[in-house]
């Protein structure tokens, strides 16, 4: 089992910055991929970015740019900056991981483990 647990989250004014972390246990097996996924009301949850056992990176075509994720495997964290918040970036904001395929790591069914989610509201 895996825990993970988000912090960072807030509201912030269109143009801003929020930097979003999730602390993981330390005994994480090395070959679990993670990724942030949001879901605002009405919506399906979407991936956002996710990274894999080797540091690659993918991202949605909406944050391309705009977001960065990184994983520090000394603190147990992931981490995800968000630079130029739009409004659109609202939403509940949740840290995933799994023993997922690279083709799986923007998709929803790729994860096992989740955390308790972080909003993000951007005016």
């Amino acid at each position: 089992h895996v825990q993970l647990v988000e912090s960072g989250g807030g509201s912030v004014q269109a143009g801003g910055s929020l930097r979003l972390s999730c602390a993981f246990d330390a005994y994480t097996p090395a070959n679990v991929r993670m990724a942030w996924f949001r879901q605002a009301p009405g919506k399906e949850r979407e991936g956002v970015a996710g990274i894999d056992t080797e540091d690659s990176t993918n991202y949605a075509d909406s944050v391309k740019g705009r977001f960065i994720i990184s994983k520090d495997r000394a603190q147990a964290t992931l981490c995800l900056q968000m630079d130029n918040l739009t409004s659109d970036d609202s939403a509940m904001y949740y840290c995933a991981a799994g023993r997922t395929s690279w083709w799986l790591l923007l998709n929803v069914a790729g994860y096992k483990y989740w955390g308790q989610g972080t909003q993000v509201t951007v005016s």
